[in-house]
């Protein structure tokens, strides 16, 4: 990460800049997110020959997943351009298979949010992020943490609700969202207004467990 740039230090009117102040990510989570010009040059100077063509190369704003001891593990590389159609690039570093954001910022003697985006993540008190991933094995979390999923919003997604459903059944706390918020992810909800702690608030006021996981999410599927 020393040989891209980090957005904290970035002109403010750099694009990327302007992009993570447009949704309304926290100036402190900031420290967390890089960019670079030549995503795929760089993504070659990690991972040998990830991209044999760099001719068409792009800038990028750059997620890191560190483990718990800081080392990067993984990165997603986020396109600002509108007109892209592969909006996010995900690359392993490891062959671990554990895929997790934010472990390193991770408390686990405290509750862990576990949500789909990493974006999503940093406007929640002790979160991780999935993003496409799931709570694996290899990870090595603690077995005594209280971890509660947050899937997106999106009661008519079969997928989010059969894996909802996976991980009420493995378990896990769940949140199952209030039916008043319309909005299908965290960062929308920030930018319809909701403050980061109206989020928490409303997830820790929709958390539930075992069969009163399952009538909740029974009743949410059919709003």
């Amino acid at each position: 990460l020393k040989h891209i740039t980090c957005l904290e230090l970035m002109d403010i009117n750099h694009p990327a800049r302007l992009y993570i102040k447009e949704r309304k990510i926290p100036i402190s989570q900031w420290s967390r997110l890089y960019y670079t010009e030549t995503f795929k040059t760089w993504t070659n100077s990690i991972v040998k020959n990830k991209f044999p063509n760099v001719e068409k190369d792009e800038g990028r704003l750059i997620i890191p997943f560190l483990d718990k001891s800081g080392k990067l593990i993984a990165f997603q590389g986020r396109s600002l351009d509108p007109n892209n159609s592969v909006r996010y690039i995900t690359i392993k570093v490891t062959e671990d298979e554990c895929k997790l954001f934010g472990l390193e910022k991770m408390d686990e003697s405290k509750t862990v949010y576990v949500v789909e985006g990493p974006i999503d993540s940093l406007f929640l008190d002790n979160a991780i992020a999935m993003a496409g991933s799931d709570l694996s094995n290899s990870c090595n979390l603690n077995s005594d943490t209280e971890f509660v999923i947050v899937m997106d919003n999106e009661n008519r997604n079969k997928e989010i609700v059969k894996k909802i459903e996976r991980f009420i059944k493995r378990g896990y706390s769940v949140c199952i969202w209030d039916e008043k918020i319309r909005q299908k992810d965290i960062n929308d909800m920030i930018l319809s207004g909701m403050s980061a702690e109206d989020v928490q608030s409303s997830i820790e006021s929709n958390t539930f467990k075992g069969l009163q996981a399952t009538l909740a999410l029974n009743n949410w599927k059919r709003i």
